[in-house]
């Protein structure tokens, strides 16, 4: 069973990252509702900004609790793909140069409007 990973951004701009097997609109929507994260239920609404579904749940844990130890630059560089930017704010040279290896089994996605 596969799973997605997601980064949301909350009223106070500040990022929300997780992980889902469920539809992920309908986990969103739970964001939305308040129901799940106690972080996302003050901070409503939420809006979706990236995603990448993974073929396994591992994966995707996997990749989210990396990037919950990120810092905003470091998740917006990954959002945007800058590769560059992100070599560059890696505190050390050995996590930057796996950066392609992580979305190697994800399919990204675009958020819809």
């Amino acid at each position: 069973m596969g799973a997605w990973v997601y980064i949301l951004q909350c009223r106070d701009n500040s990022y929300y990252v997780g992980s889902t097997s469920r539809v992920l609109e309908e986990r969103v929507g739970a964001h939305n509702d308040g129901v799940g994260s106690d972080y996302t239920r003050r901070r409503r609404p939420v809006e979706l900004l990236w995603s990448a579904y993974f073929d396994t749940y591992v994966d995707a844990f996997l990749l989210e609790r990396r990037l919950k130890r990120w810092s905003r630059a470091k998740k917006e560089a990954f959002m945007a793909g800058d590769i560059a930017r992100l070599k560059a704010l890696a505190r050390r040279r050995s996590a930057a140069k796996s950066f392609p290896d992580v979305l190697e089994n994800a399919t990204p996605t675009e958020p819809s409007s």
